[in-house]
């Protein structure tokens, strides 16, 4: 099995291969649930607790830190640091003009396969050489979990009502503005996009009829 095979790899959807240099000595994997209280802050005389109507699921989160080390300790240290973090801000922080936001990244690691988009990111150098150079550095990472259209059709289809939609595109409208309308969520325009093959989402003529998948 090869070295990259057995380290944390990032990949940016549609881009290349990321694999750090050294693998984190622990991950926080977390996952929420949010729940509605009915009767607000009312309680019933008598109760041991409030009852709670679940609500949604929150987004998972993964966070972790990176290090990073060109001091020749460690094997592969022969890049500089600068040149390490741009290549792993590159795959998680980079603006995609064709999409107008970063792409959400897989990230792999033994047992984990995570799906997500960066929320955030800060570099920590802690040791340089007589010039100012870092040598070494930790930057810490932290991901929100991101599913498609498909991956939250597979997890609703069970209770989700049917969406599907043929909307004809008017002056005026944008593709986030009826993903608005259609899903109640704008962020579904990327998805939309690539169901139609949508190249630029800011040339959409009037009169073209835009298909929006079933969220089932």
């Amino acid at each position: 099995m090869s070295d990259t095979a057995n380290k944390l790899n990032i990949t940016p959807n549609g881009g290349t291969v990321y694999t750090l240099q050294l693998n984190p000595s622990s991950l926080k994997h977390t996952f929420n649930i949010q729940y509605s209280n009915p009767c607000d802050d009312k309680q019933a005389a008598g109760s041991l607790a409030k009852k709670l109507s679940f609500s949604h699921y929150d987004s998972e989160t993964l966070t972790f830190d990176a290090l990073f080390d060109s001091t020749g300790v460690t094997e592969s240290a022969n890049a500089q640091i600068k040149t390490k973090i741009d290549g792993l801000k590159k795959s998680v922080y980079k603006y995609d003009g064709s999409y107008h936001e970063p792409q959400p990244v897989n990230i792999v690691w033994g047992a984990l396969d995570f799906d997500g988009r960066l929320t955030t990111m800060s570099v920590d150098y802690t040791l340089f050489d007589t010039s100012g150079i870092p040598l070494r550095a930790k930057v810490s990472l932290g991901f929100k979990g991101y599913m498609t259209l498909k991956e939250q059709e597979a997890v609703k289809k069970a209770n989700s009502p049917d969406l599907t939609h043929i909307i004809e595109f008017k002056s005026g409208d944008t593709l986030p503005l009826l993903c608005s309308q259609v899903y109640k969520d704008s962020s579904f325009y990327i998805d939309v996009a690539r169901a139609n093959n949508l190249v630029n989402t800011r040339l959409i003529k009037p009169g073209t009829k835009i298909y929006f998948p079933p969220l089932i």
